[in-house]
């Protein structure tokens, strides 16, 4: 056989190994409600889409799509990526969740993911952190260090996550402070900085010292840094720029774990439907460094209740606790089930103004 002939033999063969190996890749996509750089929500989120990468190298191949719109814009996206022969996609806000189910049934053997959803599949999971085991730190630090009593909360979408947090957050800067109100504006969106600066700005001029939010921009934590005496949280990641003040401390969400654990089980085969909901203990909530701006028995006293949920000893709703119109809801001792948490509807006792509907 000729030299060339021998040359071109191999280099087919490599050629066809090459692409063997490509094909071998698992292709994992990520749709994001927000940009990568929002610093909150969506950059967790990539930060874990990263570590996969980081976890099995050239055994996958991640893409993702950020600022996608809850809706039928979705659906295009999920149907996009599936078409392109991603083998798992995890999709990452609740206004997902039923374009996600649309898409699993046109495509039974790829994986879906839904983040802070419940309707599941055969082949769509659903996943979600125990955020409210982290308002309940936020808010025992709000209630201890407020001046006016007044406590501002910035809620993205009235949906049982956001209510779950804002009850967590007020049950415990009512323990430690009885004289504490919370002035919630709604923002009705998970991220538009101007609409989450003016929300924080509403709230500033109407006496809050303290502002809380479940939105993913830093707007707010500059909006409170313009203003001056007026302290914050970072949501979903720590926001540590904007430390010691007016940030004190975070809620930080770490989805590396689950997103690296879920890509494994798909390319191993053992991948099944399931509901995970985890929190402080497994490490999916993390509180962010309580900065030196918080008194140091405050910080003790939080870090305290960190280790109590972690070890199981304390959960953040447990009675005697009423629902807004004075009705029984947790009897002395008793705790929530997680079902009512789930799908939590309702306001707890002392909380003015209505949900809206």
């Amino acid at each position: 056989m000729k030299l060339t002939t021998l040359l071109a033999t191999a280099a087919m063969a490599l050629g066809m190994a090459t692409a063997g190996v490509a094909q071998d890749k698992t292709k994992v996509g990520f749709v994001y409600v927000g940009p990568v750089g929002d610093g909150g929500w969506t950059y967790e989120h990539d930060k874990g889409r990263q570590a996969v990468e980081a976890e099995f190298g050239d055994q996958v191949e991640t893409v993702f799509v950020e600022s996608v719109p809850e809706g039928p814009d979705s659906e295009r996206v999920m149907t996009q990526m599936a078409l392109d022969g991603a083998d798992l996609i995890f999709t990452t806000s609740f206004g997902y969740m039923d374009p996600t189910i649309n898409v699993a049934k046109k495509f039974p053997k790829v994986k879906f993911e839904h983040a802070t959803g419940y309707k599941t599949a055969p082949n769509v999971s659903v996943y979600s952190a125990r955020f409210y085991e982290g308002r309940a730190v936020q808010g025992h630090i709000a209630g201890k260090m407020t001046k006016s009593n007044v406590v501002g909360y910035i809620g993205s979408y009235p949906i049982p996550e956001v209510i779950r947090g804002i009850n967590s957050a007020y049950i415990h800067a009512k323990k430690v402070n009885p004289d504490v109100e919370f002035k919630i504006v709604w923002a009705y969106t998970w991220f538009d900085p101007a609409k989450e600066a003016d929300a924080a700005k509403v709230l500033i001029e109407q006496g809050a010292d303290v502002i809380l939010q479940h939105t993913d921009s830093t707007a707010p934590q500059a909006a409170a840094q313009d203003a001056g005496n007026v302290i914050t949280f970072g949501q979903a990641s720590d926001m540590s720029e904007y430390a010691p003040m007016p940030r004190v401390s975070s809620i930080i969400d770490n989805w590396a774990p689950y997103y690296i654990a879920r890509t494994k089980a798909v390319m191993d085969g053992s991948w099944e439907s399931v509901n995970t909901w985890d929190g402080i203990a497994q490490g999916m909530v993390e509180i962010g460094e309580i900065s030196d701006a918080v008194p140091a028995d405050v910080k003790e006293e939080a870090l305290a209740m960190k280790a109590a949920m972690a070890d199981g000893s304390y959960h953040p709703f447990t009675g005697p606790l009423n629902k807004q119109d004075g009705s029984d809801w947790l009897a002395e001792g008793e705790t929530a089930d997680d079902g009512t948490l789930a799908g939590m509807n309702f306001y707890v006792e002392g909380l003015d103004g209505e949900i809206p509907q």
